[in-house]
């Protein structure tokens, strides 16, 4: 059983699950793990772990359109170096500040491996979810697509300044917010376009149709191979972070001008079917 397949289990088991965050008395909550293995390529700073572990906890509160209030975070390695944690700890900070929120510690503990849980928090009276979008409305994505997946070749190729320089992306907590009101559906894309798209449809009982040319970041092109190299590590590689709404097409323009980053209208919600350009868009991207 893989991780998708667990938490649809799960899901049946747990009404409040199937969004970014649960919803608690108006607080939002979310909890994430990463490993060394998976997710810190070999290169990655403890400073870059820190700041993308939390910013990944970030990033949930983010996509239910809620204010981020603080973060933990356990963590786990085989010694406990300074330099290591007080550069952990340096990025986790300085993430939450970007977003005004607060890092208030967390706990240590020995593990096999360089492994990490989160827990972000926020707060809104009035949560997005993912199940509220309609036909007709437009579907958006803030920001680029593909840095994740264009670090990750860089650190192949052992170019980590920049690719720890991708790897640290700033948490869409203040485009959430600008979205909050008029968003009927909310995500972020930490497991890729495609899959979000995929996701969205199934909690909202609609389809997409998503029309090129995507939102790709720059830096996609210093690592792509080719056309569709490039579309593989923007649309489905994941861990970029970004928000995937949906809105009314009458609110488009003023949501674009009003939403502190980028914002991208790429298609339309559709009765059913995920599509891009006209052909159907595969349900796949990142797992664990």
């Amino acid at each position: 059983m893989d991780e998708r397949a667990a938490l649809a289990m799960l899901g049946e088991q747990l009404s409040a699950a199937g969004d970014d965050c649960a919803v608690v008395d108006g607080q939002v909550l979310t909890t994430d793990m990463l490993h060394e293995t998976t997710d810190f390529p070999d290169g990655t700073t403890r400073y870059t772990a820190g700041w993308r572990a939390v910013g990944a906890s970030l990033s949930d509160v983010a996509a239910m359109g809620a204010t981020a209030t603080a973060a933990v975070a356990v963590y786990g390695a085989p010694t406990f170096d300074a330099g290591e944690l007080t550069g952990f700890v340096d990025g986790a900070s300085e993430v939450c500040e970007r977003v005004d929120a607060e890092y208030v510690g967390g706990d240590l503990d020995g593990h096999e491996e360089f492994t990490v849980a989160t827990t972000g928090l926020g707060e809104t009276d009035d949560p997005v979810r993912r199940s509220g979008a309609q036909v007709g409305d437009a579907v958006c994505v803030t920001g680029t697509l593909g840095r994740s997946g264009a670090a990750l070749r860089l650190f192949d190729q052992d170019e980590h300044e920049r690719a720890n320089e991708l790897f640290r992306f700033v948490p869409r907590v203040a485009a959430g917010r600008a979205l909050a009101d008029d968003a009927t559906a909310m995500m972020d894309s930490s497991d890729g376009l495609a899959r979000s798209l995929h996701q969205l449809a199934e909690a909202s009982n609609c389809g997409f149709a998503v029309e090129s040319p995507l939102p790709i970041d720059d830096s996609v092109d210093e690592v792509a191979d080719d056309a569709r190299d490039r579309l593989e590590l923007g649309a489905f590689f994941g861990e970029d972070f970004e928000l995937v709404c949906t809105l009314p097409e009458p609110v488009v323009e003023r949501a674009r001008e009003t939403t502190p980053c980028p914002l991208t209208p790429i298609g339309r919600v559709t009765e059913n079917d995920v599509t891009l350009d006209g052909e159907t868009l595969p349900d796949r991207g990142y797992s664990h």
